[in-house]
């Protein structure tokens, strides 16, 4: 997977690291068992600071993404908590809801492009 950062971004490093490990998970380009680069490899691959990469994945591994293994590093171990992700995800849905609500956006338009994200996970 090629991890993409945008320097020029209001979004922390971090969080875009974290967010594309994530997208690889939903796009099976990582799967369970899969080992990440080490915090300093991650690092020099996408040229930021050792710091950030360590914050992404102690972030990944909080959330239930990923753990750590004293030989292996991190490893893609997705947690299986349903309900607290259904109820993660119905806190940010609604703010995003809300957002498309204010602009008059409608259900079907947003029917239409949950459809059309969540058949890239499939």
């Amino acid at each position: 997977m090629i991890i993409e950062i945008d320097f020029n971004s209001d979004e922390a490093l971090y969080l875009q690291l974290r967010n594309q490990i994530i997208m690889g998970i939903a796009t099976s380009q990582f799967h369970e068992g899969d080992s990440l680069p080490s915090v300093r490899q991650m690092a020099d691959i996408i040229g930021i600071n050792m710091h950030t990469v360590n914050k992404a994945y102690t972030v990944l591994r909080q959330e239930g993404y990923v753990k750590v293994d004293r030989r292996k590093g991190a490893v893609i171990a997705i947690d299986v908590d349903r309900i607290r992700t259904l109820e993660e995800l119905k806190k940010e849905l609604q703010v995003i809801l809300a957002k498309g609500s204010c602009k008059n956006i409608t259900k079907d338009e947003i029917h239409e492009l949950i459809e059309e994200i969540y058949a890239d996970y499939m």
